[in-house]
């Protein structure tokens, strides 16, 4: 899940109310956070969400939200364990395809009015409408007629999800899959229907958003923050600590770092690229650092000149789009190219005699592929976790992050060589691809406006134009919701910030946006090998044949080059030492029901 976006304020002005707040705080003054009435928990939360509307959301900072306003069939606790949310129990078929849900007695919607089965499956069905196009539909692809119905060419009604009695919710599915998890994402909260009916896209909107989680929403100032208020019909209402939750919306992390020790804020969304000494030194306990389920990495657009393979006549390749030799099992390492096999026409390279792309010896030369694996070269991730990220971060040569039970991630062939041999290989590839300071290549690399982003960015530049001769580069920041647009539609993007935080803690989570057209494949990657692949991790009889098939659809992913892998992941936040329940899980959730302040109201 993608993370970040944009600001409230003039820099100028929050630096100047941030000094303000710490010099009343030197002189004895009361925090804002400290003169109301009621608790109230000020969170950081990076972005504008794009949307309330739980079908839509396709990013942290709403489902920040989310979490706060909804609860689905199934919920997390503090430490990210599965527990029961509006589901009071369930259970599974032995050949895992149907799992039956028995919902809690005297539901309630934020309203007050009851909720029963029936509105979780009519809310399932809207999910899955072609009409609400939601982004997160395709994690579902396992849900009986899940495609088909998003696709418009079977009704609602056909979903594999239905209500026996209003007790009780039953899913259907074609293939065994971790339901569970999946239900914890916000596609799968139950949404007032009768709300979207009436006002439509304004059904998000305060005073019309009805819920059903811990808290309601409350007031919701744009490009400010988002106040959300104890929910009394919730079914837990009693056990949730905290009056009201404000989340601010923070793009410059190093502006809520301010706003934290001025004061303003209980709890940051991140933590801005700074020395960790002096962090830890500043901050002391304040600062929770931890493991996290997400990997950073830049895409190509792939349907698009200069990184779009174009097809090799005759090459052993040149029908890459519907010919998978797997006959050699998922240990085998496949290193075949996407979308063919390239360009004939690169004598420097074959009289040279040396194997550019190290995939299986092509008898032809994919320059587009040459680009793209000389650009991954370059870059020295071991400097960009040490002087750039800097907060615990590991080098990523892969997609799929160390952490997940069962799974060996996969990495690039050339993960061991040391970095000088690296660049001197990304030279020999440029030369190849006829790329020379008179004969530049030029790319833009786009981004989202934020200040971690705007210096990984500079520094990858930096890299490129130092290591790689003949290679120029243009930034260019946009505003979350222009720029996760942009990089959707595919037209004017070349390299991208991308990356994928974990919605359940498996590996096809990291790798099934490839294996389709869909809404979340940014590069415009299409491989039938990769396709096999996840088909048959999907269809293997036990955990580890399914490990080892998706093993062998990333070591086929990264042989392409599809996209750039820079770091692995780690939590980074600062929390006041007021704050309980704040609690350190692989997904970096945190659902404010969880969490209470120790000692008197501030």
């Amino acid at each position: 899940m993608p993370r970040f976006v944009p600001f409230a304020r003039p820099l100028r002005r929050l630096r100047a109310s941030a000094c303000a707040a710490a010099l009343a705080l030197m002189l004895g003054a009361t925090p804002a956070w400290a003169q109301g009435s009621g608790e109230r928990l000020e969170r950081g939360n990076g972005p504008e969400p794009s949307t309330l509307d739980a079908h839509r959301c396709q990013e942290v900072a709403c489902g920040n939200v989310l979490r706060d306003l909804y609860e689905g069939l199934v919920t997390e606790d503090a430490h990210g364990r599965l527990i029961p949310g509006i589901a009071r129990r369930w259970s599974v078929s032995d050949d895992g395809r149907t799992w039956t849900f028995e919902l809690r007695g005297g539901l309630r919607w934020s309203n007050g009015a009851p909720l029963n089965a029936h509105d979780v499956v009519a809310s399932f069905r809207r999910a899955f409408t072609p009409m609400t196009a939601a982004p997160f539909a395709e994690l579902f692809d396992a849900l009986r007629n899940a495609q088909a119905v998003q696709a418009g060419r079977v009704p609602p009604d056909a979903l594999g999800v239905h209500a026996p009695d209003a007790r009780t919710v039953v899913f259907e599915l074609t293939r065994a899959a971790p339901l569970p998890a999946l239900l914890t994402l916000p596609i799968a909260f139950p949404v007032y229907l009768p709300a979207v009916r009436e006002h439509g896209a304004q059904h998000t909107q305060p005073g019309r958003l009805v819920s059903n989680g811990a808290y309601r929403l409350e007031a919701w100032t744009p490009q400010a923050n988002l106040v959300v208020a104890r929910n009394p019909h919730f079914h837990d209402a009693a056990n949730v600590a905290i009056d009201r939750v404000r989340f601010h919306v923070t793009e410059d992390a190093a502006a809520e770092l301010h706003r934290f020790a001025a004061g303003d804020l209980h709890l940051t969304e991140t933590v801005p690229p700074q020395p960790l000494a002096s962090l830890r030194a500043r901050f002391g306990s304040q600062l929770r650092i931890s493991p996290y389920l997400g990997a950073f990495w830049l895409g190509f657009n792939l349907t698009r000149a200069p990184f779009e393979s174009s097809g090799c006549a005759g090459g052993r390749d040149s029908n890459a789009h519907g010919v998978d030799d797997t006959t050699s099992g998922p240990a085998a390492v496949d290193r075949k190219r996407p979308r063919g096999s390239g360009e004939a026409d690169a004598p420097d390279a074959q009289r040279a005699g040396v194997d550019l792309l190290s995939i299986d010896a092509p008898t032809c030369f994919d320059r587009a592929h040459a680009l793209r694996r000389a650009l991954s070269l370059a870059i020295d991730r071991e400097l960009l976790v040490k002087a750039v990220t800097g907060f615990g971060e590991a080098p990523a040569y892969g997609i799929v992050p160390p952490g997940i039970a069962g799974y060996v991630p996969a990495s690039t062939p050339w993960a061991a060589w040391p970095q000088q041999q690296r660049e001197a290989h990304a030279r020999e590839l440029l030369h190849a691809a006829g790329v020379s300071p008179h004969h530049p290549l030029e790319i833009e690399l786009r981004y989202n406006t934020s200040t971690p982003h705007r210096r990984l960015a500079l520094a990858v530049a930096a890299m490129w134009r130092q290591a790689l001769p003949g290679v120029r580069v243009r930034l260019r920041n946009e505003e979350w919701k222009v720029f996760v647009g942009n990089r959707k539609q595919r037209v004017i993007t070349q390299v991208f910030r991308g990356g994928w935080i974990a919605d359940v803690p498996d590996a096809r989570n990291f790798l099934a946006a490839f294996g389709s057209d869909g809404a979340l494949n940014w590069t415009g990657y299409d491989d039938a090998g990769v396709r096999t692949r996840l088909a048959r991790a999907d269809a293997a009889a036990s955990e580890a044949a399914r490990n080892a098939w998706l093993r062998a659809a990333e070591t086929r992913l990264l042989a392409h080059d599809a996209v750039i892998p820079l770091y692995f992941y780690a939590s980074k936040h600062l929390v006041h030492p007021s704050v309980r329940g704040f609690e350190a899980n692989a997904l970096d959730r945190h659902a404010s029901r969880w969490m209470s302040f120790a000692g008197p109201v501030r």
